[in-house]
């Protein structure tokens, strides 16, 4: 959530999810690999990029980098961006790696995705989470797929009212027209929050781009078997977050119009057949040490139920039984008890007219209001709150708004949904928010991904025992390098941990 977060009223329409392939870029000290040119029996699929099309991704370039914190400035992104670009070539939108724009985002959620233009984003939690070059050409050549395959203008007509937007009352529209179930609502919650902007596209599409993206992987000479791979990963990660979040949905959010996994995994080897390819494992490897992983300190961080933000100088922990999902816009809590979010808006000094203002916006299909405001202080901040009642399909709820005067023209507040008479399960997280030192915020560090190399003695467990967190740290690990318990990892072997 960054300093600037206001909350959003209106989605980001015709953002579209497709995205450009690249073909390897050697680690330093290691021999460049030249991707295969493109023959006459290689013809290009698709049409080229026209003026109107790089227009169109200009406009969207701006909105996207707001939604997803901007773009990520470590020192791998040239590499990252190499393998965009090349994998990009292949598709035939374009004759040069020039035509086409690589955005690496800062943002801790696995995704990628593509717009016409020629404009190609991925986040660099993806990029940790591929285990090599072709791995990533392939996830990125699926996307890429898509605006080959002009997906998006048959789409087109369907791009508002399938894109997530990160607004609490938007989707509370859903619940006041009784569309949207209380359980819903928590899932759509956490996606939003998770900023997962995404334009579903249908199964027969999905399924044409994986098609594409193994062409695209064999033309640049990789191994065509990545997609399966990361398509596997990307299913274990989702499954693994489900389960820290205590939520059954193990379908990825980001592929949930997508074709079943298992059978996607499938589908993807075998259209590889026995054709194989570079991997360069060991160069990407080494060339994404040191990328950020998880949340940026400038946006927050989430460590279990407690959110702290260093340069806002709070923080505030959720009830037992909640998980919470930074986003840009907002910082999302979900669970049993409810769902809510915890975001800012314009503070003219008035907390009585702030909440009222946030009742007002929290949906476009009937004005809300609370019955009253109560005044009260929250560890020697300011604070009011009211709530009002709300007929669902599922039940009467309670939305409450409670907000606080953090400090001169700045006032932050928790919107919470919950079953009609539950609210009280809110209240231990209104009453935690406090202020922060500058002791405490300086003491706030991101993690790190860091490679490190497989000695003599070292084990599945003993490495998972060095992740930089305290539940799950072997799930992760193993998610995290595409391993097994059982597996057996030789010295020499290079892996991925997470560290401060």
């Amino acid at each position: 959530m960054t300093i600037t977060t206001r909350l959003a009223t209106a989605a980001l329409s015709g953002l579209l999810l497709a995205a450009t392939p690249t073909a390897p870029a050697a680690a330093q000290a290691q021999p460049q690999y030249q991707p295969r040119a493109t023959t006459q029996t290689q013809k290009p699929t698709a049409l080229p990029i026209t003026a109107a099309d790089r227009q169109e991704g200009a406009k969207a370039h701006r909105q996207l980098l707001a939604e997803y914190g901007g773009p990520y400035s470590g020192p791998q992104v040239p590499y990252i961006e190499s393998i965009g670009k090349n994998i990009a070539v292949q598709s035939g939108l374009g004759s040069a790696k020039t035509d086409f724009t690589v955005t690496m985002l800062n943002s801790p959620v696995e995704n990628a995705f593509a717009n016409p233009g020629g404009y190609i984003y991925l986040t660099r939690q993806l990029a940790a989470l591929a285990n090599n070059e072709a791995e990533l050409a392939a996830v990125l050549g699926h996307e890429v797929g898509h605006v080959a395959a002009r997906h998006s203008a048959k789409r087109q007509s369907a791009a508002q009212r399938n894109s997530i937007i990160g607004a609490i009352g938007s989707i509370l529209s859903g619940v006041v027209l009784g569309n949207t179930g209380l359980g819903q609502l928590g899932q759509q919650l956490f996606s939003s929050g998770s900023q997962l902007l995404t334009l579903k596209f249908s199964r027969a599409q999905e399924s044409e781009a994986d098609q594409l993206a193994v062409t695209y992987l064999k033309r640049a000479g990789y191994d065509p078997t990545a997609l399966g791979a990361i398509l596997q990963r990307l299913a274990a990660q989702n499954a693994l977050d489900a389960q820290l979040q205590g939520t059954s949905d193990s379908t990825p959010t980001w592929a949930s119009t997508h074709p079943e996994p298992a059978a996607r995994v499938r589908t993807a080897l075998a259209l590889a057949g026995q054709a194989r390819g570079i991997t360069n494992r060991d160069a990407y490897l080494t060339r994404i040490d040191g990328l950020m992983y998880g949340d940026d300190p400038r946006q927050g961080m989430v460590e279990g139920r407690t959110f702290t933000h260093p340069e806002m100088k709070l923080t505030f922990t959720a009830p037992a039984g909640s998980f919470l999902a930074n986003g840009t816009q907002a910082v999302s809590i979900g669970g049993q008890n409810g769902q809510g979010q915890f975001t800012s808006a314009p503070f003219s000094g008035d907390l009585d007219t702030y909440v009222r203002a946030v009742f007002g916006k929290l949906s476009s299909q009937a004005q809300l209001a609370p019955t009253q405001i109560e005044r009260t202080t929250v560890n020697g901040i300011p604070a009011a709150y009211g709530q009002a009642r709300v007929t669902t399909s599922d039940g009467p709820v309670d939305v409450t708004v409670f907000a606080y005067a953090f400090a001169q023209g700045q006032a932050y507040h928790f919107v919470t949904i919950a079953p009609a008479g539950r609210g009280g399960a809110f209240d231990p997280m209104y009453r935690s928010l406090r202020r922060i030192s500058t002791t405490e915020a300086s003491q706030i560090r991101p993690r790190r991904l860091r490679i490190v190399t497989v000695k003599a003695g070292d084990t599945i467990r003993t490495l998972a025992a060095r992740m930089a967190y305290t539940d799950a740290p072997l799930q992760r690990f193993l998610v995290l390098n595409g391993l097994t318990e059982t597996t057996r990892l030789p010295t020499g072997t290079k892996v991925k941990l997470v560290t401060y």
